[in-house]
Formats: C-alpha cells, sequence, structure tokens
C-alpha cells in the first residue's frame, strides 16, 4: 500500500504573507501570455536606471582580494560599526548602548523582535506599513496591532489610535519613516507625541529609517531616537536603499536610551547574532566609504526620483476614480481607490489585461472599508506614462 501521508508544516507558517512577492505569481501567468509587462512592484533601484556607488564595490572586491572571506565578529567589523555610529551622532543619536550589522536591515529587525516579543504579546505595526513586520511577527507567533496612518494628514501616525491599541501585552511601536509604502515622512511633532506615548508605557520604539536620505521638497528627515537620548529605541538602517545595493543585503541596528533599561535586551540580541555568526564579512567594507564617501551619488538620484514622484502624483490624481497623497520620500505612491470590489481582486485583474504589476493595498493594511494599491516609481518615465495610460484606460472599463 502505498503511504499518502504527508509532511505537515509547521503552524507558524499558516499566516506568513508577503504581498510584494505574492502578486508576482499573477504576473508571472501573465508573462507567460506573451503579454509585455510593466513591473511597477518590487523596490529595488538597481532593476532600473540606478548603479551602486563605485567606491562601494571597489571596496568590497579590495576587501576579498585582501582574503576578509572568513567569518567576521558577529556584530560586524570594526570600521563599519564605528562609521555608523559616527552615522549616527551625525543624526543627532546620543546615548548609543550598541551598533549590529545584520543580513539586510529585515535581519536586524527580525533579531529585534524575537529578542523582545513572547507569544502572545504584541507590537504596534504601521497601517499602511511594510509587510515584513506582520510575516516576522506570524513566525515568532506573537500578535500584531495596527495602528492607522492618517491619510488626510499627509499619512503622519495617528498617535490617538496608537494611545488607543496599548494594552498589557504591547511591548513595542514600529513606525517606518520614511514610510513604505506610503512615502510619507513623519513630522517632528508626531514623533515626539509618539516618544511621550512609549515612555508612559513602558514600551520600545523600533524605528525603520532605511529611506532617511530619499526625500522630496527639502523635507527634513528627522530621526526618533535624537529627540530623546532616554528613550528605549531601535533605529534600523542599512545601504540598500539610499546606496543603490539592496542585493548586498547589509543593513544594522543602532540601540540608544537608558543603559540599564535596556542591557538584559541587548544582551538578548547579542546571544542570536552570536548564533548566527556574522552578516557577509567583505561586503561590510562597503559601509564605511558608503557613509563617510561624498554621497556625490544622491543629486542625480533624487533628480531622477522628484520627477517620477511628480509625474505619478500628477497622473493617478488626473484618473477618475483615483487620488493619492503627494509622497514625501522613498519611491512609492499609494493612491486610493473608489471602486466597486476589494484592491486585491482590482490588481489580479489590471495584471491579467494590461501587464502592470503593482501591489494590493491589503498587503500592507490600510483603514476597513477602504482600498489602495502601491506604485513603485522606479521605473523611467517614459515606462510609468505608459503603464498610467493603461492603468486609466483599465479604470475605464472597470467603472463602465
Amino acid at each position: 500500500m502505498v503511504d499518502t501521508r504527508v509532511i505537515q508544516p509547521a503552524r507558524r507558517t499558516e499566516h506568513i504573507k508577503y504581498a510584494v512577492r505574492d502578486i508576482v505569481v499573477v504576473a508571472d501567468e501573465t508573462r507567460k501570455t506573451g503579454k509585455e509587462m510593466l513591473y511597477l512592484n518590487i523596490g529595488d533601484p538597481n532593476q532600473y536606471d540606478f548603479e551602486t556607488p563605485r567606491p562601494m564595490i571597489e571596496a568590497a572586491i579590495k576587501a576579498m582580494n585582501a582574503n576578509h572571506c572568513g567569518y567576521s565578529p558577529s556584530s560586524g567589523i570594526t570600521p563599519a560599526l564605528e562609521s555608523i555610529e559616527r552615522y549616527a551622532a551625525g543624526k543627532g543619536i546620543r546615548n548609543i548602548r550598541d551598533i549590529f550589522i545584520t543580513t539586510g536591515g529585515s535581519e536586524a529587525i527580525e533579531l529585534v523582535l524575537t529578542s523582545l516579543v513572547n507569544r502572545g504579546e504584541n507590537v504596534l505595526l504601521p497601517s499602511p506599513g511594510y509587510p515584513l513586520y506582520t510575516a516576522v511577527m506570524a513566525k515568532i507567533e506573537a500578535d500584531e496591532n495596527p495602528y492607522y496612518l492618517n491619510e488626510a494628514n499627509d499619512w503622519q501616525p495617528d498617535l490617538e489610535d496608537i494611545r488607543s491599541k496599548i494594552n498589557d501585552k504591547t511591548r513595542a511601536i514600529v513606525i517606518i519613516n520614511p514610510n513604505n509604502p506610503t512615502g510619507s515622512n513623519a513630522s517632528r511633532e508626531t514623533l515626539i507625541g509618539l516618544i511621550k506615548i512609549a515612555k508612559e508605557h513602558n514600551l520600545v520604539i523600533l524605528s525603520d529609517e532605511i529611506y532617511d536620505k530619499l526625500l522630496f521638497d527639502g523635507g527634513e528627515h528627522v530621526s526618533i531616537a535624537s529627540l530623546d537620548p532616554d528613550a528605549p529605541v531601535v533605529t534600523f538602517n542599512g545601504i540598500a536603499k539610499n546606496y543603490l545595493s539592496p542585493g548586498w543585503r547589509i543593513g544594522w541596528g543602532i540601540v540608544s536610551g537608558q543603559e540599564t533599561m535596556l542591557r538584559p535586551f541587548i544582551e538578548a540580541v547579542n546571544k542570536l547574532l552570536r548564533a548566527r555568526l556574522c552578516a557577509n564579512h567583505p561586503l561590510q567594507y562597503a559601509i564605511m566609504p558608503a557613509l563617510d564617501g561624498d554621497q556625490a551619488h544622491l543629486p542625480e538620484v533624487m533628480d531622477k526620483l522628484h520627477r517620477r514622484r511628480d509625474l505619478t502624483f500628477k497622473r493617478m490624481n488626473e484618473i477618475p476614480g483615483i487620488s493619492c497623497v503627494k509622497p514625501g520620500g522613498a519611491f512609492y505612491a499609494y493612491p486610493k481607490l473608489e471602486i466597486e470590489g476589494d484592491d486585491e481582486i482590482w490588481v489580479k485583474e489590471l495584471i491579467r489585461a494590461t501587464g502592470v504589476v503593482v501591489v494590493p493595498g491589503m498587503g500592507f493594511g490600510q483603514v476597513p472599508g477602504t482600498k489602495h494599491f502601491r506604485i513603485v516609481f522606479l521605473p523611467p518615465e517614459d515606462v510609468l506614462e505608459k503603464a498610467y495610460d493603461q492603468i486609466g484606460e483599465f479604470m475605464v472599463k472597470w467603472e463602465g
């Protein structure tokens, strides 16, 4: 008799979703039909007309030639850690208690959440927000506790909503600033209010600042850790977005605040750091030329992104049934849909009908009853124009 038993996966994987990648299944099916595809779904600058700064590449090659190809210290190499500390100090972050280099910012996020949150406890997550956080929370069998960003207020975090969601199982507040998927840049006043709430309830602030150099219209980025040296904050960053090297998988975390409060937590993080050995050793040598270098690549990057942001904002607001808040940073827009049906069905039908690949809002979170989709406006203007023409024509058919 044939044994028909199957290997059952762990229950912790049941609720793991990642909308950015999951939608690619539909896109791949559509591509196989021969339709021209226009991808506005992945935040990878190197897929378009952006290149990693040359000094970073040369530093990595030099490190490999010097045989820095074995394990590094678990927290990272000293020159890179010192460079990150200088960068943090330049942002006004004081009382730094620990810095650790990881396999992308995503590993830093996972290590910190794993070290901090027990099964059944919860973390306040921005909605809309980056789906990695909900995936990690599912993995560690903790509860996501979404708070809403206010679309009518340039997608600023709703402080009253945050306050109303806190309970005796809440351990931390996550802020993504600039935000993925909305492109919003949190104001100083909002951040001060967030610190006040966190301190009142003894919560750790987890601040994801991976897009902090990609700001429009002369906007100022404020690191929340810089506003209160005593507040317990972990600041996440990396070279993926600002320095156009997402595939290198180099990120970091910076822990700041009162030492006695943070000491047990920091040791827990370092236990996990030691257990997974280290981040990519030779590529850590690119951190210092990136952070301490001349930043010569940024003006061209921001010139391109500024034009593409403006085009996206204009075209989305010209399409009946779609409206869009102007992004203040990063390279995402999060248009609102006024349609019958849900946004996931709309996006799947858009892909099948036009080949334009975007991501449904339900994958990032949104106020119940609202519908959105995320656009990555990294592609050149001619690609964006063609995609937006297709979206406009599709909306006419959808509404008709």
